[in-house]
């Protein structure tokens, strides 16, 4: 099983070498670099499970660090252990708006490091778990539940939110058939005033816009339709 890699941000070889060994002796693989530039480089480069950095960093500080590394789609998803010797509201406020998750203040102890660390890594694999979950593929959809978004084939649709939500129920049950009143329950809610010819109007405009996707929602003869399997 291979162990989580970690990016250590600091110009103080001392600082560096204690967060690197205690890492290590917890059975982390480390990455060290001196300067917010190489940190940059870095990251994108080896993409670690998480970042240590030191705010203090000569040329590039700790804070535009952050802020690039939040804003690159290539490493927003990292979490960001500020370390620093700064211990007022304002800076470690400024820091956690720039991106980073959590901080630490020096002096610190390498038992509490390690925990923060801890922490923060079981926190990331808990959020891209329920990410991951929140997004369903089929037949070249890419249905985003958390964003409410449709992508077919990498173009975004514009879907109204009935039509969203039948096609993310359908999604999410392939193969099965469902009645139009078994539709109206499930994305409006039981007793929803609504009649099941609704349901008819939404699916032609959502085949519409699907186009030959469309074809992915199955018409099944007195009784009602289904997201075909893959």
């Amino acid at each position: 099983m291979a162990h989580e890699t970690i990016l250590i941000v600091d110009d103080e070889r001392d600082i560096t070498e204690l967060i690197r060994y205690n890492l290590e002796k917890e059975n982390f693989n480390t990455i060290t670099v001196a300067s917010g530039e190489d940190a940059l480089v870095e990251a994108r480069k080896s993409l670690p499970a998480l970042i240590i950095l030191d705010l203090m960093l000569p040329g590039v500080d700790g804070l535009e660090v952050c802020k690039k590394l939040s804003q690159d789609e290539l490493t927003h998803h990292i979490p960001i252990l500020m370390l620093t010797a700064k211990s007022e509201d304002s800076d470690i406020i400024l820091g956690l708006e720039m991106g980073a998750d959590d901080y630490v203040t020096k002096p610190f102890s390498p038992k509490v490091l390690i925990a923060r660390v801890r922490a923060l890594l079981r926190r990331n694999k808990e959020k891209e778990s329920r990410r991951k979950e929140a997004v369903i593929r089929i037949h070249g959809l890419t249905i985003d539940t958390t964003r409410h978004e449709v992508l077919c084939d990498g173009q975004l649709l514009a879907l109204s939110v009935s039509e969203f939500s039948i096609l993310e129920f359908l999604a999410k049950n392939p193969g099965w058939v469902f009645s139009r009143n078994q539709i109206i329950g499930a994305v409006k809610g039981e007793d929803y005033p609504v009649t099941e010819r609704s349901v008819d109007v939404q699916i032609l405009g959502l085949r519409k816009k699907l186009g030959p996707k469309g074809v992915c929602i199955e018409t099944v003869r007195g009784i009602g339709y289904r997201m075909t399997e893959e």
